[in-house]
């Protein structure tokens, strides 16, 4: 559902394609929008679309600098916002330096996983009157819509490879690991933490190379199928207002690298960026792509 009518709109800026696009769809509404961009995350582009539309100002920003960014967000009249992108889960662990709001947050949580830390951001922000709302916001008509979205359906094997992928993923999910798990012969290849899914895939594959490494080595066959399936899920109470599953064309061409060939992800809760690119390269490498 396309939010109530704004003129103005908050968009804090992860990584990727992600803000760009939401951007686009909120001018696109004639919305003005205020960007607060990451330093360590977000796009050089993004001064560029700046400089050529008035409808978009952008301000950078330390991820550790929580107050800033609301004292920006204060100073520009905004009362609604947007997370849209990427911000890597191991930068908590990084170099950062917090402000004294971000850093008395961060002794307040119980544990550092993403729904904690993003949960609390977002209560910070709405004592401060800053309403942060679903990152699908604009980009609903990029939700999978249900069935086989490739030019083949997955393959009897494939099935039985993404039932048990999907049990292990909604496990993996509920605790807030990670939403991906690589699949191969009804085994786990690779589960996903902090690394993020195209890193996932891509140890997917470096393993299934060792292993048939070693069995060219040893003259034996691997007890492993060759091939690798991908399951992507949304967490069990998913908060749409931010960490929404996305893939995209990178996530396919890593599979291609991998040697994966069948991907299912969850339907009406997984955005898909380039739907015709994605096809297409699906075509190209054999892979087939099902939301559940």
């Amino acid at each position: 559902m396309t939010p109530e009518p704004i003129t103005r709109l908050g968009l804090i800026a992860g990584n990727g394609r992600f803000p760009f696009l939401l951007l686009d769809a909120a001018r696109a509404h004639g919305v003005e929008v205020i960007v607060a961009a990451i330093k360590e995350e977000t796009e050089p582009e993004m001064d560029a679309r700046a400089a050529a539309d008035p409808g978009i100002r952008v301000y950078w920003l330390s991820l550790g600098e929580l107050s800033r960014l609301i004292e920006t967000f204060h100073q520009q009249g905004v009362t609604q916002a947007v997370m849209a992108g990427q911000v890597k889960h191991k930068q908590i662990f990084s170099s950062i330096r917090p402000d004294w709001r971000l850093a008395k947050l961060l002794l307040n949580l119980r544990t550092r996983n993403t729904d904690m830390l993003l949960g609390a951001v977002a209560k910070v922000l709405s004592d401060e009157g800053i309403e942060l709302i679903s990152s699908t916001a604009y980009l609903e008509p990029l939700l999978a819509r249900p069935g086989v979205l490739s030019a083949r359906p997955p393959t009897a094997e494939e099935q039985q490879d993404l039932a048990y992928g999907r049990q292990v993923a909604a496990a993996l999910a509920g605790y807030d690991i990670g939403q991906t798990v690589v699949v191969a012969g009804q085994a786990c290849v690779a589960v996903e933490a902090m690394e993020g899914t195209d890193a996932t895939i891509e140890r997917a594959g470096a393993i299934l190379r060792s292993l048939e490494a070693d069995g060219e080595a040893s003259a034996s066959a691997s007890t492993l199928e060759r091939r690798l399936s991908v399951v992507k899920v949304a967490k069990p109470a998913q908060d749409m207002r931010f960490d929404v599953p996305v893939i995209g064309p990178n996530t396919i061409q890593t599979m291609r690298l991998a040697g994966a060939t069948c991907l299912s992800i969850e339907a009406g809760r997984t955005l898909i960026f380039d739907l015709d690119t994605v096809q297409q390269l699906a075509v190209a490498g054999g892979i087939a792509i099902i939301a559940v």
